[in-house]
């Protein structure tokens, strides 16, 4: 069957309606990233990166990079500009160390040379199969709860606080009273096992927001904007210079970690890890990861990596290629409908990743409370993920708590070599690289 070869799909498993929902339902998550990626880059404007280009350069990074995890790694996950790394190159590398946006394009184009070169060595993978299963399983409850939080701020449910961090909303306010409105429409399809229940969440949440004055359709249909002033924009001069290597170590530092993260977090909610711990077909989802932020540099977007927002579409039911291959053809058509699904506001989409948060928190029963070495590792990696908003300094950290208090039980079985090497070289990321970029 050629939905077989292609994606994985195997009719007496899995169901085309469930995959196309879920590649659906993913990337009616994932498709915010198609208004915010060009509002950032659009401080570079007066600087000749041309915003119209960004919004297409997005659409096709996300197009390849999912189009390769569909075909080539038969999982379901979608891949487009990350969030935080597309803030690092804007407000670090090109507005804070004032470097060029070309300089900063070069650098991931030789990040994602670098990660190829990982991939096919297997060091990617071996890292990953490093990590002690519970850690996996931490990692996946604090990306649940992290993206929790996303959905908690982005429909004003919960707001900064200078006395508390944070606190509750105004709840007078129309999208957050959506956002409550969406939350109990999806539990209650939820609980009524309706198949489909966050995509139907997602688009009764929009078409209710309209008469709320929170959904405004602006338009349907619109021709792309021209990519050509992006695209092969490198600064090949500066490849072998002292800051392009600090640069391009940064970018790969933060792009390998949110992909282990995510990867690790949605495939272990979705039940793809093995009873050993070991991840399948994981290689080819770290090679995919790599191949698309180098295409992806190509065209002029910025890092391109596996969303975590994947996980409403698995936990919709997705489990295949066949559903990331759904969230390229997707994306495909938001080439021409921009105006259309942008009209989606984040209160709709909002109460999908709350829920989200939910299935991925689940993985806490895998923990273990009674041991020290293992539970303050685990609990450090969760809370410094929520509390920091950092998927990857939520790992890091985790690691080196980790090893320090195995080590100083003196239970060196559980200390392979991978992940002691991991841990100096994350200590050393911290009181030595970011001494470094802050003196540039």
């Amino acid at each position: 069957m050629l939905l077989q070869r292609l994606f994985g799909f195997d009719p007496s498993k899995h169901s085309i309606r469930t995959e196309i929902t879920a590649g659906l339902t993913s990337f009616l998550t994932m498709a915010y990233i198609l208004a915010v990626n060009p509002n950032i880059f659009s401080e570079l404007a007066d600087k000749g990166m041309d915003t119209g280009a960004v919004f297409t350069a997005t659409v096709i990074a996300s197009v390849i990079g999912t189009l390769i995890m569909a075909i080539y790694a038969k999982l379901p996950f979608g891949l487009a500009p990350g969030m935080g790394l597309n803030a690092f190159f804007v407000y670090t590398v090109c507005l804070g160390m004032g470097y060029s946006w070309q300089f900063a394009l070069t650098a991931i184009l030789l990040e994602g040379i670098l990660f190829i070169i990982l991939s096919i060595t297997n060091i990617r993978a071996l890292i990953v199969n490093s990590i002690p299963h519970q850690m996996k399983s931490a990692i996946s409850v604090g990306i649940g709860l992290f993206i929790t939080s996303l959905g908690m701020k982005n429909c004003g449910l919960v707001v900064p606080d200078e006395s508390t961090i944070i606190a509750l909303g105004d709840f007078s306010s129309a999208p957050t009273q959506l956002c409550v409105i969406g939350l109990i429409l999806i539990s209650i399809l939820l609980v009524y096992k309706v198949k489909g229940s966050l995509l139907i969440g997602i688009l009764a949440t929009a078409l209710i927001g309209i008469p709320m004055g929170v959904t405004h359709l602006s338009g349907i249909i619109g021709m792309p904007p021209d990519v050509s002033p992006l695209c092969f924009q490198f600064e090949w001069h500066n490849i072998l210079t002292t800051d392009m290597i600090l640069v391009v170590f940064t970018f790969l530092f933060f792009d390998l970690f949110d992909t282990i993260g995510t990867l690790i977090g949605v495939m272990s909610s979705a039940g793809m890890v093995k009873k050993d711990g070991t991840i399948p077909r994981l290689n080819e989802a770290l090679l995919a990861d790599a191949i698309a932020t180098t295409a992806g540099a190509c065209v002029g977007a910025s890092t391109t990596t596996t969303y975590v927002e994947s996980a409403s579409g698995v936990g919709a039911g997705g489990r295949t290629g066949l559903t990331s291959a759904s969230i390229a053809l997707f994306f495909v058509i938001s080439l021409f409908f921009a105006p259309l699904f942008l009209s989606i506001p984040s209160a709709a989409t909002s109460p999908v990743l709350i829920i989200i948060g939910l299935m991925m928190f689940s993985n806490v029963k895998d923990l273990t409370f009674d041991d020290y070495t293992i539970s303050i590792p685990c609990f450090i990696t969760i809370i410094v993920m929520v509390m920091a908003g950092s998927i990857s300094d939520g790992i890091l950290q985790g690691i080196i708590m980790y090893v320090f208090l195995n080590a100083i039980a003196r239970k060196w079985e559980r200390l392979n070599p991978t992940i002691v090497i991991l841990a100096i070289i994350f200590l050393l990321r911290y009181f030595l690289i970011d001494f470094l970029v802050s003196a540039l």
